[in-house]
């Protein structure tokens, strides 16, 4: 059973999300409501696995409730149903679950919450083992900012230091399955986490740029479609 909390402002928006929630027979409504500041109390003290929560609301916003949840680790994923695109990157920040454009179908909406239970599923190591000729090194996957690929080595750039590794990417992007990782180009691999905003570079991509960093990285106009497909539709 998947405990969810809802949040809209709006009383309509509010009463189809229950409307289409309750008639799963494996989801249950623990609490709905129009008002942020009590959903933010509820969040505390109700039982939850899942908030799903509109971003633009009166005293306390989407963003916030969500920035509350992940800055105290809580094991609640969030989900924003939303009208406006422009939190995106800021949703991947989070770890929200799924970014649902309104108006949005039945179907798309019951996909997003799927999701949780998809991601229970998948065995996530917290660890990127690099494997070289005399060591091996052990590496957070959550520090790791992005990966280039240039000539027969791989360097993996993260907060704390760069290693150098033999592994191809297909052979990392492997071992990052399940985690926010995106294959962006044959020559990267990029964390969402990190991504501040994409800039155009060429007809056909895009430079990626980081927070924290100067440096920079490439993604194609078809992964970055691919990207904005998984949030927006």
């Amino acid at each position: 059973m998947i405990k969810v909390g809802l949040v809209d402002d709006q009383k309509y928006d509010l009463e189809k999300l229950m409307i289409t929630l309750k008639m799963e027979v494996d989801i249950e409504v623990v609490f709905a409501t129009n008002d942020s500041e009590e959903a933010y109390k509820l969040i505390k003290e109700a039982d939850i696995d899942l908030l799903i929560t509109d971003i633009e609301m009166p005293a306390l916003s989407g963003y916030e409730l969500a920035d509350f949840i992940h800055s105290y680790a809580m094991d609640i994923k969030v989900i924003f149903v939303t009208g406006h695109s422009g939190y995106a990157v800021h949703a991947f920040e989070l770890d929200v679950l799924d970014y649902i454009m309104k108006p949005y179908s039945k179907e798309r909406l019951i996909k997003g919450v799927r999701r949780l239970k998809k991601k229970s599923d998948v065995t996530d190591k917290t660890k990127l083992v690099l494997k070289n000729k005399s060591e091996i090194t052990f590496i957070d996957k959550k520090k790791i900012v992005y990966i280039e690929r240039t000539g027969r080595t791989t360097t993996i750039y993260t907060y704390e230091g760069d290693y150098t590794t033999y592994q191809t990417l297909n052979e990392l992007e492997v071992a990052l399955a399940g985690s926010h990782f995106v294959r962006s180009h044959r020559g990267f691999i990029i964390n969402i986490h990190f991504v501040k905003n994409f800039s155009l570079y060429t007809k056909n991509s895009y430079t990626v740029h980081f927070q924290g960093t100067k440096n920079t990285a490439i993604i194609t106009k078809a992964s970055l479609d691919k990207l904005q497909d998984q949030f927006y539709n």
